[in-house]
């Protein structure tokens, strides 16, 4: 009977396509993939370490699993990712039930771990970053109708409040070949939408080139017959140039929605951010974006209580959302990640300040949501069926203007012949509740 295997993986998206590809690499050396870790012989952790809130979610699923191999219902964990990455040896010596912690260049080798520790060895292994694969057999944890397509690995930038450079390691694009063998693949198998992700986004090329390709890709990817729809991640504001922004005004396959994280508006902060722009030049960007690709829906992310923020720099930041009114938005509070610039600045925010920010930010952001939403009503729009909620007694799904996981629902009723899981379907738009849609199925 063959080893059972399953796997817990935590974080972004990216940090899924890793899992992924883990998952194909033990199902070829033969071992059993579980969806439930609790049915496993071997645990495995894909982590994240991006701040304390995801170290902690980390370490409290680690936690768990260590009760159920107490409890002799899993005989291992092997715990790799993010937190593995950043913390390496520590995280065996704080917690003695964790039978394996490997980097993120070991991934490809999970197989060889699995086995050891299922034969009661215990194991670190750290090799290089640059050893993580960017391509691969992935087994995909999505529903068959999206994917995740990463084009790149690890950072460049230098933010001064970001460990992922010292996680992930420098700048690496996947070759162009590969990212389209792969999306031509994914969407002849029954993909409608492939999300395009890296840290960077908009970056992707530059270490093969030295100018930035992400227009290039796109445009290849529109020429592929049976890809649907193309939504594009974490593009960074200044290299938004003119011809990315014309690829997405003609490209009818790539969805007007583009996420943009800005951090902050104050050219203060964004200088001590090692980021680059101002209020005016953020403002003239997302200007440009509206005027020059009518209906796009614009998603950021801001940060409140880097070290020094003052108030002054605060209210400009609130007046900024208010003004820009963003279509979609999360904000963080600050967090000082050892090791990093931003954490050896004086003037660092007491943390309840910071929190106070950052809830006012969000308020601010729900209402503007709220309003925006209820313009919709009397709209029709297209919407990717994604289930049925038997509590709601209706379907649900999602419109170009949300992205899975992290972005709102079209909710939905139907009269007769109902629509299939991964249909795009159109919807009359009738009510809100909260920010999300309402309406019924139009046949």
């Amino acid at each position: 009977m063959p080893t059972r295997v399953g796997m817990v993986s935590l974080g972004c998206a990216k940090n899924r396509v890793d899992a992924e590809m883990m998952l194909f690499t033990l199902k070829e050396a033969g071992f059993e993939i579980v969806a439930d870790p609790a049915m496993s012989d071997v645990a495995i952790i894909n982590t994240c370490g991006f701040i304390d809130d995801a170290k902690q979610e980390s370490i409290d699923e680690i936690l768990e699993l260590a009760k159920l191999k107490k409890e002799g219902k899993i005989k291992a964990i092997v715990v790799t990712g993010c937190l593995a990455e950043r913390y390496k040896s520590e995280v065996m010596k704080e917690l003695y039930e964790v039978d394996a912690v490997i980097g993120i260049g070991a991934n490809s080798t999970v197989a060889d771990v699995v086995n050891n520790v299922w034969n009661g060895e215990k194991e670190e292994r750290f090799p290089e970053k640059t050893e993580l694969p960017l391509c691969g057999g992935r087994i995909r944890t999505t529903p068959f109708y999206y994917s995740y397509l990463k084009i790149s690995e690890g950072c460049d930038n230098k933010c001064t409040y970001c460990a992922i450079p010292m996680i992930r390691g420098k700048f690496r694009s996947r070759p162009m070949d590969d990212i389209l063998r792969e999306a031509k693949e994914l969407s002849e198998k029954g993909v409608k939408e492939l999300i395009i992700i890296a840290q960077d986004t908009s970056r992707y090329g530059e270490d093969i080139s030295g100018k930035p390709m992400l227009a290039e890709l796109l445009t290849e990817l529109c020429k592929i017959d049976s890809v649907k729809y193309l939504r594009v991640l974490y593009c960074y504001p200044d290299r938004m140039t003119d011809e990315l922004i014309d690829v997405f005004a003609k490209e009818n396959k790539i969805l007007k929605y583009i996420d943009i994280p800005l951090q902050h508006c104050s050219g203060r902060i964004l200088k001590l951010m090692n980021r680059c722009g101002d209020k005016k030049s953020l403002t003239n960007l997302i200007n440009k974006l509206r005027e020059r690709v009518p209906g796009i829906v614009l998603r950021t992310t801001l940060m409140t209580g880097f070290p020094t923020e003052s108030e002054e720099d605060f209210t400009e930041l609130s007046e900024f959302v208010r003004d820009m009114r963003f279509e979609r938005m999360g904000c963080f509070a600050y967090s000082a990640e050892e090791g990093t610039a931003a954490a050896r600045l004086d003037g660092q925010i007491d943390e309840n300040i910071k929190q106070r920010r950052r809830q006012i930010i969000m308020e601010q952001q729900q209402c503007i949501m709220a309003e925006e939403a209820a313009k919709k009503i009397g709209e029709t729009v297209n919407v990717l069926c994604e289930g049925y909620d038997r509590l709601a007694e209706c379907f649900f799904g999602r419109s170009y203007a949300d992205a899975p996981e992290v972005d709102g629902k079209v909710f939905f009723s139907c009269e007769g012949d109902k629509p299939q899981i991964g249909d795009v379907v159109k919807v009359k738009i009738t009510d809100t509740i909260d920010c999300d849609l309402m309406g019924f199925y139009l046949k």
